[in-house]
């Protein structure tokens, strides 16, 4: 007999536990409660957009797949919006002060290896990054405007203008990932993968609280 749990659900189930220790990682925690400064936000802003080059450059790749490509949408776009936060942030020389982390470029090189050869581990990581960005990231974007005075600028990465309604667009993309083609060993290995990137997201907010002393510039 089959399992009657649809895979959005068991998916959601298996992740929850490593969702909950990344969100609780000192870095991230102390940004919530008020802790970080300004420079650490910027310094995560910064992570964000190495992640995301490679993430949107894999999906450039992956347009053409039939398994990957019912996940992919412009309305889901955050590079040019990381790039106007960064401009605003850090001046218009951004690119030269910004390098990525040890374990940033480790979650970049996963992306390039999956986004160029294994549809699931792309959706794994297009998951994982786009709906929390749908879900938690919308609340971190309002805390981070109330504590550092920003209005836009400095928080369009959270802004999601295209999208109209974030909670029917996440139940949409869960129909998505039940409807893909895989079976119970290809959904094993995409769990895998979303917990392999929720702890690319762990370690690298260990990393960020390890550099908050070295100046962003």
């Amino acid at each position: 007999m089959s399992d009657p749990t649809p895979f959005s659900t068991a998916l959601r189930e298996r992740s929850s536990g490593a969702h909950s220790t990344s969100e609780q990682a000192g870095f991230m925690a102390d940004l919530m409660k008020g802790e970080g400064t300004r420079d650490d936000y910027v310094a995560l802003v910064a992570q964000h957009w190495f992640i995301y080059d490679a993430l949107e450059s894999a999906a450039v790749r992956m347009r053409e797949d039939p398994i990957a490509a019912p996940f992919i949408t412009d309305k889901l776009t955050r590079l040019p919006a990381l790039e106007a936060d960064l401009s605003f942030l850090l001046g218009t020389q951004w690119r030269d002060r910004i390098t990525p982390l040890p374990t940033t470029q480790r979650y970049v090189e996963r992306i390039t290896q999956v986004g160029a050869t294994w549809p699931g581990g792309f959706v794994a990581h297009h998951y994982t990054r786009y709906l929390g960005d749908l879900s938690g990231g919308q609340f971190i974007g309002r805390l981070m405007a109330r504590r550092f005075g920003f209005e836009t600028n400095g928080i369009g990465f959270y802004l999601f203008d295209d999208i109209a309604d974030p909670k029917a667009f996440k139940e949409i993309y869960r129909e998505q990932l039940d409807a893909a083609p895989w079976d119970a060993d290809e959904q094993a290995r995409v769990i895998d993968e979303v917990l392999l990137a929720y702890r690319f997201n762990t370690e690298l907010f260990d990393d960020l609280a390890a550099a908050k002393a070295v100046p962003v510039a």
